[in-house]
């Protein structure tokens, strides 16, 4: 085994030796973005270049042998290499290379055995099925089948978790690998149940089915998480329980672009707690803009108070838990407003439901605010030049009305769609018996609309 020369190393390393997916939802892509966002340095050794997208795998070509073997030599004696995963490896030669690297360079190597693509296409031909169990699954730190493949590898026929559990201990135990999870996405049940064999133990990795299209480079990414997991010195069990929840926000938060199998979104991993922050700054400053100038939004409080809100961006957004507002809504007292408490997720379920109906129709709208609503908020509105719908609570259908939680969506999309399907900067609702009429503020940001409310303030103190 040799030794990397390498000399400075601020991150782990991890190498994906894998197929080029041309569509950017599996392959070294898939690997290369779990790599950065799991922490590593993420390098590549392509094995065969894919002319594909959603739908289908129009062309193959495979790298020479002698070629798959240079790119990995190459970045190991200079850069190191922490952990290797294999991918798309398509053909005898290839796989025997890789086994040749990996007992040359000694890193630890995750398989993921690709065998075909999600649009039913092969990708390793039939010849080196033999040629893969044999040369690499006894070199396999981990090996992370689906049921198809670990079928194909092991002979068995898998249908419940208890044979998924023979399948992970035949693979270790006859074939040589040192771990093999036996992945569940494939099996029945409500739970997707990923089962590891390691050391002689089975573990059981279990997370809620979703059932959505999003799963283009599902193996991939999960594959590619377990190897950043050993690069950065997680044991095998750790490395596997932190990918599968890893996945499955992935696969959550796909991206519902082409029209097959959409890509698994590796990016929801970190963007999530990101935009989630970045949504909370944004409100404290939006605020700072409100007791900046209590002056002015002091009069437009309306009796249910207000509150001003903002979400977190498509395709994160789902429920009023991704919209974060005031808990407990901003009050008046005497001539300044009170705002009891920073801003948190969950804190407004009704201008969270606006919002999120706004969103549908333009994402990039994920703020809103609402304050009184009267003849001099109507008037500042024009002045300013602000475009403008409203909805009536008279016109709202039965079936609507006897759902909970639902006039206010369905009193959206009346008024967004009353001006032609865009979101206008404000929003009237006219109320009902028991019901007092709203003015709903919409805006990219909790900033903006945090500004509009200052200027509507501002307008009617003036007039």
């Amino acid at each position: 085994m040799l030794v990397s020369t390498s000399k400075r190393k601020v991150l782990p390393t991890a190498l994906t030796i894998a197929g080029s997916d041309s569509g950017g939802g599996a392959g070294i892509q898939a690997d290369l973005k779990t790599f950065a966002v799991m922490g590593v340095h993420g390098m590549s050794a392509i094995t065969s270049i894919t002319a594909q997208n959603t739908r289908e795998v129009r062309a193959i070509y495979d790298l020479p042998p002698e070629m798959v073997y240079a790119q990995i030599e190459v970045v190991f004696e200079d850069l190191g290499v922490d952990a290797a995963k294999t991918g798309m490896l398509s053909n005898s030669d290839i796989i025997r290379v890789v086994a040749k690297a990996v007992d040359r360079f000694g890193f630890p190597l995750v398989v993921d055995p690709v065998m075909i693509a999600k649009s039913g296409a092969p990708l390793l031909r039939e010849d080196a099925v033999e040629t893969l169990i044999r040369e690499l699954v006894p070199r396999a730190t981990v090996i992370t089948p689906n049921r198809m493949e670990a079928e194909k590898i092991t002979g068995l026929r898998i249908a419940s978790v208890r044979d998924a559990r023979e399948a992970a201990r035949v693979i270790v135990e006859e074939l040589g690998a040192k771990a093999a999870v036996v992945k569940g996405g494939h099996l029945e049940g409500e739970l997707s149940v990923d089962v590891l064999y390691y050391n002689g133990e089975y573990h059981e990795f279990k997370a809620r089915r979703i059932n959505r299209v999003t799963d283009h480079g599902t193996g991939c990414a999960f594959s590619a998480a377990i190897a950043a997991g050993l690069a950065k010195g997680r044991g095998v069990v750790e490395a596997v329980r932190v990918a599968k929840e890893f996945i499955t926000m992935a696969v959550d938060y796909g991206l519902e672009i082409g029209g097959g199998h959409g890509p698994v979104n590796p990016v929801a991993w970190v963007m999530t707690p990101a935009e989630r922050y970045n949504v909370l700054v944004e409100l404290e400053k939006a605020l700072e803009i409100l007791r900046e100038n209590s002056r002015y939004i002091v009069d437009l409080i309306p009796e249910v108070q207000t509150n001003i809100v903002m979400a977190l961006p498509k395709p994160y957004a789902r429920t009023p838990l991704d919209v974060a507002g005031v808990p407990g809504r901003i009050g008046r007292f005497k001539d300044r407003i009170v705002i009891p408490g920073k801003p948190e997720f969950g804190a407004s379920r009704h201008m969270a439901r606006a919002v999120l109906t706004a969103m549908e129709y333009d994402p990039e709208v994920r703020a809103a605010a609402n304050i009184r609503y009267d003849k001099d908020v109507e008037d500042a509105v024009n002045k300013l030049g602000l475009t403008w719908s409203y909805y009536d609570r008279r016109e709202e259908p039965e079936e609507v009305r006897r759902v909970e939680g639902a006039t206010i969506p369905w009193g959206v999309r009346t008024a967004i769609e009353r001006v032609g399907g865009r979101v206008p900067d404000v929003i009237y609702d006219y109320g009902a018996h028991g019901k007092e009429p709203i003015t709903k503020i919409f805006g990219r940001t909790a900033v903006e609309v945090a500004e509009k409310m200052v200027e509507i303030g501002r307008q009617i103190t003036r007039t």
